[in-house]
């Protein structure tokens, strides 16, 4: 909902109104024709009642309906000619909120109910006393002020379905426009990536079954398309997915740290704290900064071990990786895109990231990811 409908702005007008309506129903009330029954106070009292409960017209129509309903009987009751004209206003809000059987309910009953007070206060004998009941309530204005409410709700209405309208095109074109980067990358890159993938693996395997040693750049390359492979296969089925696919999250986190074992790190992943709901972006964040930093370290850190921490905490997921490369306080790398998209990722959701090298040397990635719980 806007603000101009239910903010700050709403309430300071709702405010204004009513305190409005009060003070003119007041200086009528002051000024116009009285009863003899000494109940001065009582009226005042019931006069501001009734302006002042339309502050909360737009929270509670139903009950500020009622509220200046009885309040306009009820200083009519005691001896206060003056017209209902926070009544109108309250039908206004309640139409307009839709609740339109219960106030036609509710009219009908405050029509019958101002002659019989006006009557009993004394102010009028019985023909005039059924006359100024009509004119302090006119049920042409009852109308006007129901038809108001009406139309705007309408308009409301509709605006809300217009723009459902435009999310629902932008959704949908945007869905168009990821299938169509999908197709992209897999005409373009799925092949080239393949072939890569199939020649590195065949010349290793040429290489073993001649009894020659494999060179450390090819078992590289081998590895990288494999990665790449799995990373082009992740992506196109983040592209396609109509949200029934899970994403990688924290399950998919001991499989990364099994792959980095495959290359010859050291690499240990510790879990503490109590499993709980954590919702989906923060999984998949914590995914992608475990596999940024353990891709980091295999390939610029010249690190043999790797430690992958991982603390469930109240309010709270942190994730710790640390190496033992050739980082140091004075030798910092230079942050590269990796680095870049991880702060990103945690400044999206209202986290924070420290990368950076260890006193004792290599390199330490501390994320703290703030968790609302799910069920």
């Amino acid at each position: 909902m806007s603000k101009g409908r239910f903010g700050v702005h709403a309430g300071v007008r709702d405010w204004v109104i009513a305190v409005g309506v009060a003070a003119t129903l007041l200086v009528t009330g002051v000024s116009g024709q009285h009863s003899a029954q000494n109940l001065d106070l009582l009226g005042y009292a019931l006069l501001t009642a009734g302006g002042l409960a339309l502050a909360a017209g737009r929270r509670a129509p139903v009950p500020v309906l009622a509220a200046t309903g009885l309040c306009a009987v009820g200083y009519q009751a005691v001896g206060f000619d003056v017209p209902a004209v926070a009544y109108l206003f309250a039908v206004y809000a309640a139409v307009r909120a839709g609740h339109r059987t219960i106030t036609v309910v509710a009219s009908v009953a405050v029509l019958a109910a101002l002659p019989l007070a006006a009557l009993a206060s004394g102010l009028h004998d019985t023909g005039e006393a059924f006359a100024q009941a009509r004119g302090a309530l006119e049920i042409a204005w009852l109308i006007a002020a129901g038809a108001a409410g009406e139309a705007l709700r309408q308009a409301e209405r509709r605006a809300d379905e217009a723009e459902r309208t435009r999310e629902e095109t932008a959704r949908r074109r945007a869905d168009e426009e990821r299938l169509h980067i999908a197709r992209e990358l897999h005409d373009s890159l799925t092949h080239q990536i393949s072939v890569i993938k199939v020649q590195s693996e065949a010349a290793v395997h040429v290489a073993g079954k001649r009894g020659e040693p494999v060179p450390e750049a090819l078992l590289a390359i081998r590895e990288a398309g494999r990665e790449a492979a799995r990373e082009l296969r992740a992506t196109l089925e983040a592209l396609r997915d109509d949200d029934t696919t899970p994403p990688h999250g924290l399950d998919h986190i001991p499989e990364l740290v099994e792959r980095a074992c495959t290359t010859g790190l050291d690499a240990t992943l510790t879990i503490e704290g109590q499993r709980h709901g954590v919702p989906t972006a923060v999984g998949r964040t914590a995914y992608r900064i475990v596999q940024e930093s353990l891709t980091n370290i295999a390939r610029h850190a010249a690190a043999t071990t790797a430690s992958v921490r991982i603390d469930y905490r109240q309010d709270a997921l942190a994730l710790q990786v640390d190496d033992d490369g050739k980082a140091t306080p004075d030798n910092a790398p230079e942050p590269g895109i990796g680095l870049l998209g991880m702060c990103e990722r945690v400044t999206a959701l209202g986290g924070h990231l420290r990368a950076a090298p260890r006193s004792e040397g290599g390199f330490t990635v501390q994320a703290e990811l703030p968790v609302e719980r799910v069920s």
